[in-house]
């Protein structure tokens, strides 16, 4: 049978835009599909604009520590607009070269909404049906909200990144990344933030040290960081919006930024009605090669549930295009991922938390050490440092490890190399110390703390 295409994607973030590229540079006709914007999550809504907005609010702390270190530093104010004037460019010079590049590699973009309409068949919102022989469904994941009283009006991590103006008394809920990482940029940025969990420590998931750790910092910083506590409802009102919580307390606001998780992007794309097999959270369920049970769909990134970060999506979209249209079997490996999370202080962590490293058998060392940075004494900044090794007492094997800190994200993609190889303690003792550095920190730690978690 001939086929109008010899794969289509709908998706245009980051993991189909990888797979669309890379199999068409390998000889493939290719089309691709995105009703919103070329970039997805990471480059639209996610990733990059996060870290814009990262960078911007880090300013207020360093204005000040400028002080410490001989700076005369006058008054200074932060201008939501004119932050936004600049971050959205840089957007759309992103979603540009996104464009270009798939175009450069013969991709045949459409601006619209696709959905399956059958193994070998894809419609476009405007009614245009093409025949595939390879379908990948790339939609990636969508911000939840719960249903509550009033949930209408709050915003999510989309609308945060396009408000015309600055929220100054600001709820977050939630104890994610994303919600813990948004506490800590409109803090910075000025605003007067108040942070609900429902559960006992945000971060959740994490080494509990950094969990505990992170957790102090942010509120030595302001953050107004309530766990056991969630909404019951929300009310608009002149005066703005009056949060009840479910501890009977009231709280007024400007806005409540809801981040409780995001859940993939499959609805009303017709793999139901074709048996694609999906989880309960909608997640489209794919084996390693991301093949569904539907031979010829297939399924990257965030829409799978599998690992919900952006190089991983990259690396699924790879591992696709290489084993289909290159000859070259590979699957994605989502074992021992470095990764950071952007709040202030920043973690950095590859590998097993303790708990994990306990939980699964091992006979386990720890390694850690609290410590004021050298920055940060003369800058007469009460902020701590956090570090950890999670050793394997047998093997000796560096199981993972754990940062909190000033560059955590630039340090742990360095240490993720070596805890990927299966690097040792005494490897890591091995190397020679960068001095003065805080990252030294991690091959000068000798003496395992006394008892695990003490």
């Amino acid at each position: 049978m001939d086929f109008d295409y010899d794969l289509f994607v709908i998706g245009g973030g980051s993991g189909g835009v990888r797979a669309a590229r890379v199999s068409s540079q390998a000889g493939a006709k290719v089309g691709l599909a995105e009703e919103y914007r070329m970039g997805g999550t990471c480059v639209i809504r996610g990733c990059v604009p996060k870290k814009l907005m990262v960078y911007a609010s880090q300013f207020s702390e360093l204005l000040e520590d400028a002080k410490g270190y001989g700076w005369s530093v006058g008054e200074t104010s932060f201008d939501w607009t004119k932050f936004m004037s600049v971050k959205n460019p840089e957007i759309d010079r992103l979603e540009g070269i996104y464009r270009k590049n798939l175009g450069g590699a013969g991709v045949e973009i459409f601006d619209h909404r696709a959905t399956v309409t059958g193994a070998h068949e894809v419609t476009l919102a405007d009614g245009t049906t093409y025949t595939t022989k390879h379908i990948l469904v790339a939609t990636g994941g969508w911000p939840f909200v719960p249903d509550v009283p009033g949930a209408q009006h709050a915003i999510t991590s989309n609308e945060i990144l396009s408000l015309a103006a600055q929220p100054m008394r600001v709820l977050v809920v939630g104890g994610g990344y994303i919600a813990s990482e948004f506490a800590c940029i409109l803090n910075g940025m000025g605003s007067k933030v108040t942070q609900f969990y429902r559960g006992v420590q945000i971060l959740r998931g994490f080494d509990g040290d950094v969990q505990n750790h992170v957790a102090e910092e942010m509120r030595k910083k302001g953050v107004d960081l309530r766990v056991s506590t969630d909404v019951a409802k929300i009310e608009k009102t002149p005066v703005g919006l009056v949060v009840t919580d479910t501890t009977g307390g009231t709280l007024v606001v400007d806005q409540v930024l809801y981040a409780t998780g995001r859940t993939p992007n499959s609805a009303n794309l017709g793999l139901e009605a074709l048996g694609v097999a999906m989880r309960d959270n909608g997640a489209i369920e794919v084996d390693k090669w991301s093949q569904t049970n539907i031979p010829s769909i297939f399924a990257v990134g965030d829409v799978t549930d599998r690992v919900a970060l952006t190089p991983v999506a990259i690396r699924e979209g790879q591992a696709f295009a290489e084993t289909i249209f290159k000859s070259n079997r590979m699957a994605a490996d989502h074992t021992v991922i470095p990764t950071a999370v952007f709040t202030q202080p920043e973690i950095g962590t590859v590998g097993m938390s303790q708990e994990e490293a306990e939980a699964s058998g091992h006979d386990v060392e720890i390694y850690r050490t609290t410590f004021r940075g050298m920055y940060h004494i003369i800058a007469e900044r009460d902020e701590k440092m956090l570090m950890k090794l999670i050793v394997d007492k047998t093997s000796r094997v560096v199981l993972g490890v754990h940062i909190v800190g000033h560059s955590a994200g630039e340090m742990i993609q360095m240490v993720g190399i070596a805890v990927k190889m299966g690097a040792t303690k005494e490897q890591f003792d091995a190397t020679v110390a960068v001095h003065p550095t805080a990252a030294e920190e991690l091959v000068t730690m000798k003496e395992p703390v006394k008892e695990a978690g003490a």
